[in-house]
């Protein structure tokens, strides 16, 4: 079992394993960090045939990853810079997403139905999102409470803006995981 930080906080294998990513596909890590820490394996999985879309608002984090890019000679992920929160800004096409991945992202964020809004935007229909984030827990480290996200509210607003919630999860002892599916 592959798990990310000091503490072993989320379990990536099994993400990876809900996520279904097959080769082909075409996937965003929205939000991606400073790392890419889930995009640069998922270019492995998805194959010459597919692409991984990498995206931040920080332009140095973006820097930093086309360096990595570069220096391992990847050729089908791309980096994105944008602002998730303002609908149509993101460079990806709308209905062109076969997965999209929240994670660690929307406790960043107020204007979480904005990221979703956007996120929806960019997918196929049938296709994937996953969101991980901290689960409402009072903890010594990671976001202060009142930034978490509420999964029955997240659940709420997917459904409105045209998801289908399909499965809930463990990530992790620390982080929830929900997988919704675009009607």
């Amino acid at each position: 079992m592959s798990l990310i930080g000091g503490n072993n906080l989320i379990d990536v294998d099994l993400i990876y394993k809900k996520a279904g990513i097959k080769e082909g596909m075409q996937v965003a890590d929205l939000g991606c960090g400073s790392m890419a820490y889930f995009s640069f394996p998922m270019v492995q999985m998805v194959g010459k045939k597919g692409k991984i879309y990498a995206v931040d608002i920080l332009k140095t984090i973006l820097e930093t990853i086309n360096k990595k890019i570069r220096i391992e000679n990847v050729e089908n992920m791309q980096t994105v810079w944008t602002n998730l929160e303002i609908f149509k800004a993101t460079k990806i096409s709308s209905g062109s997403l076969d997965l999209s991945l929240l994670i660690n992202t929307l406790h960043l964020s107020q204007k979480r139905a904005d990221i979703l809004r956007e996120t929806i935007r960019m997918m196929k229909k049938n296709s994937k999102l996953i969101v991980v984030d901290w689960k409402e827990t009072d903890l010594p480290f990671g976001p202060p409470p009142e930034d978490r996200v509420n999964v029955e509210n997240l659940k709420k607003a997917g459904e409105k803006l045209g998801l289908r919630f399909d499965e809930d999860f463990s990530a992790g002892l620390y982080h929830f995981g929900l997988i919704f599916s675009k009607i």
